[in-house]
């Protein structure tokens, strides 16, 4: 669920309407509800429900002050009883998915999700989008976690914190726990009917050397107005801060949206929509603290048709990216961008385009040190409400975002991603927000550093025997891959895809086993170590199968012999190493030793060599642990060979070196 003051989309209306289908047992929750005083309206609604059971206005009212407030829990509880009564708008089965979806319930809000789009054509898009993404939350919870993350609870309230950047020493953030100004004077800003807190302001907090957290103070009153200020950010200079504020803007017989998140229409008169604009200040001179300028509007702020907020601004400090909901996007809320003139302006706004921006919310765009580009969003595939996703690229030019994954995200929303600057090169830390860990839809501030990611690239092949007895191998697909860091009894399960390929992510330092079975051929298996050192972000690793059938010669590449030599060389030890793991993967099968020889020597001497060459193999296999009763062994001498290098026929030591052999097969 996303919190009125966290979301461009939901755009706060403040003033109500009349009192519809309520009674007088409610009337005072209607009021609270119509006037979107949701925190009061919810106590009303439970007092006035504890003794007779609710109709279907209440129960939706009830629901959707749950909902707008971001408690999961409860909204799921009600939207379950308002889908089951008959005369329910469809729209709550959409609410009823999402709040399944945040509480983690990704079977049941995929249901939900298919439900709606049967019933609502018209929105079949964004729910089909919403069902795709429940399947692969089930996916990205069984991959590696991507980070360690820590709740900064020194200074998070009670209240909701977010949205934190980088400044001086520590962070400004957006907070509603209310509080004195800088200069200590009390100010009375009201409270926030629609959360029962006071209103955002964007709030300082230092840190130590030792990395503790000084208490947080109330930002410079220049930049804080009476209603909702932030989230901000600064340029690489900490001398420019661009920053959201709420305008309270007057619509008179006019249709607005009570709740955005409906797409559904209510008519409203002599009501005020609440939207959004950018403004920025500078610093006139240096300390934590700092005297900022009188705030500067953004010249594409239009809060009489639509919001622009969540600035954000590319390393160079020449692209500002921000969210709007104005007409014309893709979707609910849009990422766009505005490129610095050369004389000193920004330019029209551009949207940044659909690889970025979906038929959902994009919002709370930043960049890190690389120039890695972060957003939330709920629509692309993720774990529910926003989840942070990356990409690479500028403007509207972008590559396919990738979901950060657990722990960095969470079926809650996870957003507001900001980046040290002062750090080793190799370390990505910083600060995200989350209400993961609410009990009532407030957020928190928590620190965040990324582990090193790579990927594990495998690839299934089929080895295939030709008819010319040389053998290929060929792509393998649908073969069940289990990984699991060494050591650990948690596997990632996976299927290989039609090129025989699956790529794991992995964390880089650690050692992964892997194994790999398919009905019909042998189990497969690998010890992966992902290194530390390498520059390459990818990891190759390669099973090559064969099929389980008795009395069929399997060779084993590479295990070749000295001329007149029995001993095992050091690179056929390391191949008959590999037999040693496929007797251990398939710990039912018994298999023969076959060893060939070249042509060269007398038949007799030939078969005496290839025994004494089997029987080798066969002794290193024991040494390695494999019961000797699962083994035996055949010389073949000179009377199958793989090429036309017989008696009196000249060949090349190579081509001789290819008969002599060793196979196995299974008994």
């Amino acid at each position: 669920m996303i919190n009125k003051y966290k979301s461009l989309s939901l755009a706060l209306l403040l003033a109500g309407g009349l009192v519809v289908g309520g009674c007088n047992s409610t009337r005072k929750a209607d009021l609270h509800y119509e006037n979107f005083d949701y925190t009061l309206a919810i106590e009303e609604y439970k007092e006035a429900f504890a003794s007779r059971e609710p109709n279907l206005v209440g129960a939706q009212r009830l629901a959707d002050s749950y909902r707008l407030t971001g408690r999961t829990k409860e909204a799921e509880e009600w939207y379950a009883k308002v889908v089951a009564m008959p005369e329910a708008d469809p729209i709550n089965i959409y609410y009823y998915a999402e709040a399944l979806r945040s509480n983690g319930k990704y079977f049941e809000a995929k249901t939900q999700y298919q439900n709606y789009a049967m019933k609502v054509p018209a929105e079949a898009a964004k729910a089909n989008a919403k069902a795709n993404a429940s399947d692969a939350a089930l996916k990205l919870l069984e991959e590696p976690v991507s980070a360690i993350v820590v709740n900064e609870t020194a200074i998070n309230s009670g209240n909701a914190d977010f949205s934190p950047t980088v400044y001086e020493n520590g962070i400004i953030f957006a907070s509603d726990r209310g509080g004195p100004k800088s200069n200590d004077k009390d100010v009375d800003a009201g409270t926030y009917g629609w959360t029962g807190r006071p209103y955002l302001q964007m709030f300082y907090a230092e840190r130590n050397q030792d990395s503790t957290w000084q208490l947080p103070t109330m930002a410079s009153e220049s930049l804080n107005s009476l209603y909702h200020d932030g989230p901000a950010v600064l340029d690489s200079s900490n001398s420019t801060i661009y920053f959201t504020r709420t305008h309270m803007v007057e619509v008179k017989n006019k249709n607005v949206n009570v709740d955005p998140t409906s797409w559904v229409k209510k008519p409203m008169t002599n009501d005020h929509v609440n939207r959004l604009e950018i403004f920025s200040a500078t610093r006139s001179d240096s300390g934590a603290a700092g005297t900022w300028s009188a705030p500067k509007a953004f010249p594409y702020n239009k809060v009489s048709e639509y919001s622009v907020g969540h600035p954000a601004l590319s390393p160079d400090g020449k692209t500002m990216y921000f969210v709007s909901d104005k007409p014309g996007g893709f979707g609910e809320t849009d990422i766009y961008y505005s490129e610095l003139q050369a004389d000193g302006n920004w330019g029209q706004p551009v949207n940044a385009g659909n690889t970025i921006n979906t038929v959902g919310k994009e919002m709370f765009p930043s960049f890190d040190r690389s120039g890695y580009f972060y957003f939330s969003s709920d629509t692309h595939p993720g774990f529910g409400g926003l989840d942070v996703f990356r990409a690479q690229g500028s403007r509207a030019s972008w590559t396919k975002p990738q979901n950060l994954r657990n722990p960095i995200n969470s079926p809650k929303d996870d957003f507001g991603m900001t980046f040290m600057r002062n750090v080793e090169k190799s370390e990505t830390v910083g600060y995200l927000s989350s209400n993961r860990d609410s009990n009532n839809g407030t957020d928190d501030i928590y620190s965040f550093k990324m582990l090193s990611n790579a990927v594990l690239l495998v690839t299934t092949l089929e080895r295939v025997s030709l008819p010319s007895k040389r053998t290929t191998t060929q792509p393998l697909s649908d073969v069940q891959l289990k990984l699991a860091i060494k050591g650990s009894t948690d596997t990632t399960a996976a299927f290989t895809n039609l090129n025989g390929e699956y790529a794991y992510g992995v964390m880089k330092g650690n050692v992964y086993e892997l194994a790999g079975q398919k009905f019909g051929y042998l189990k497969q298996s690998a010890t992966v170590s992902i290194d530390t050192t390498s520059l390459a972000d990818t990891t190759r690793v390669t099973l090559i199968f064969d099929k389980s059938k008795a009395n069929v010669a399997i060779a084993l590449e590479n295990i070749y012999y000295d001329l007149d030599k029995w001993n095992i060389r050091p690179d056929a030890a390391l191949e008959l190493d590999k037999l040693v793991r496929i007797l251990q993967d398939n710990p039912s099968i018994k298999i023969e030793l076959g060893s060939h020889t070249d042509a060269r020597e007398g038949l007799g001497y030939n078969m005496l060599l290839s025994e004494r060459r089997a029987q080798s193999a066969v002794e290193y296999l024991v040494s390695k642990g494999i019961p000797r009763n699962r083994l035996s062994w055949k010389g073949y001498g000179e009377t199958r060979l793989r090429n036309g290098c017989a008696d009196g026929v000249e060949c090349t030591e190579e081509q001789h070196q290819m008969n002599r052999r060793t196979e196995f097969k299974i008994k």
